[in-house]
């Protein structure tokens, strides 16, 4: 149930500045997309589109080796009615998520509170990526 056009960097994720967010793979602590960038939501329809704005380089090879469409997927089922896509921004140190269904109906057919899905970029703020591999 995904759908990756991963077009990414070399994905080393270290631009040799030591600033922004400390990222310790080899720590073995958990690690959520909280700690390491900011989501935007939009809809177009009853899509929800999740844009992943990381923090710094680091940030941003940890996620792109690691939030993948299907750990996404997995993350909304069982809201998402099709394959999600993701998309890496060229030019930019971006992730976008598109999440077909989530909005059970879009702005003008759901009676959902929250039909433009903003609330939803919070829920993909808590998905915690797991512990690197050993």
């Amino acid at each position: 149930m995904r759908r990756d056009d991963e077009s990414s960097a070399d994905g080393s994720g270290d631009d040799g500045s030591g600033a922004g967010v400390a990222v310790d793979e080899g720590s073995g602590a958990m690690t959520t997309v909280d700690e390491l960038a900011d989501v935007r939501a939009g809809d177009k329809g009853d899509t929800l589109m999740l844009a992943v704005l990381p923090r710094d380089d680091a940030a941003f090879g940890v996620l792109d080796r690691r939030l993948t469409a299907d750990v996404v997927a997995a993350h909304f089922a069982p809201l998402v009615t099709g394959d999600v896509g993701r998309r890496v921004v060229p030019g930019l140190p971006a992730l976008v998520f598109r999440l077909p269904g989530v909005l059970g109906g879009g702005v003008t057919g759901s009676t959902v509170l929250d039909g433009h899905g903003k609330t939803l970029s919070y829920h993909l703020l808590t998905l915690e990526l797991g512990r690197p591999p050993a």
